[in-house]
């Protein structure tokens, strides 16, 4: 797959010194006899991305649902600002300011995009009886909040359903920010893209991160992370295979243990040992696994 190329704003603010604004320490969690994260760890600092990569079944649904209060974990704890924090609740965590974008997006697609914009949270005027939805103040900051994020909707009075899958990312970003978002979790937010939507939601990540939020982004796919990321965690069945800032190691290193290289270099041994046709797959397959090292 070819790299996805995300200029860097050279003057985005950078301070490895101050507290991180979210702490993951030894996070367990178990259901049942079933370990799904086993002691995990990172950071995630303001004004910076923290990529989180693993394929289906690494754990990163249930680390996004320990972050946003649907779980509590068994063992280790979060802290905020360095002080612990524990979320009973998906509300609780949203009053802290962490704001997860799921894959869904919970948007409703007939709906246009400033009814979206404020699905629950609607502003009002009038009083009492007369209190009722103030349509043109939604549509006013709906229009400015994407702006202000570089974001341009050719009417906010379309349906949701009829926008791009980058530009129904780019709402829901825009939304988050808009209600006090501190930290913006990304759920695989360019799983389902092609690759000119995808560049476009990793530069509304890029703009997300440059007005001071943390970033945590989801994703199984080492290309897409890497042009964005401060920081990468791999998961594989619930295990970290390392947390590491992007001065520590490269995109084919992240793309070496996002494949398993190891178990891909066994594979293409055995491979090669039965007999011509499959010899040559193996050789093809080593081959790649070389490269990727």
């Amino acid at each position: 797959m070819a790299d996805i190329e995300v200029t860097e704003d050279k003057a985005a603010p950078r301070n490895d010194t101050d507290a991180p604004l979210l702490e993951i320490r030894g996070v367990t969690k178990a259901f049942g006899s079933v370990i799904s994260l086993a002691d995990i760890s990172t950071t995630v600092r303001a004004g910076q991305v923290t990529c989180v990569l693993g394929d289906n079944g690494a754990g990163k649904s249930t680390f996004i649902k320990l972050l946003s209060g649907v779980y509590r974990p068994d063992q280790g704890e979060l802290l905020m600002d360095g002080e612990p924090v524990r979320f009973g609740t998906p509300r609780e965590a949203l009053d802290a300011g962490i704001a997860t974008v799921f894959q869904d997006l919970a948007v409703v697609p007939l709906m246009s995009i400033w009814r979206n914009f404020f699905l629950g949270s609607e502003p009002t005027k009038g009083r009492g009886p007369l209190r009722r939805f103030d349509a043109e103040k939604a549509k006013q900051i709906t229009r400015s909040e994407m702006a202000d994020m570089g974001i341009d909707i050719r009417d906010v009075d379309q349906p949701v359903g009829t926008l791009s899958g980058g530009e129904r990312q780019s709402v829901a970003i825009a939304r988050a920010v808009h209600f006090g978002a501190r930290l913006l979790i990304l759920d695989e937010p360019t799983s389902a893209l092609g690759v000119k939507q995808a560049g476009v939601v990793l530069k509304y990540i890029v703009q997300a991160r440059d007005k001071g939020l943390g970033v945590i982004f989801i994703t199984h796919n080492p290309h897409h992370a890497y042009p964005v990321g401060d920081r990468f965690l791999l998961l594989k069945r619930g295990k970290s295979l390392g947390d590491f800032a992007k001065s520590e190691i490269s995109l084919p290193e992240l793309t070496r243990l996002m494949a398993g290289g190891a178990e891909l270099e066994q594979l293409a041994h055995e491979l090669e040992r039965e007999g011509d046709k499959s010899g040559a797959l193996g050789r093809e397959l080593l081959e790649d696994t070389k490269t990727l090292g």
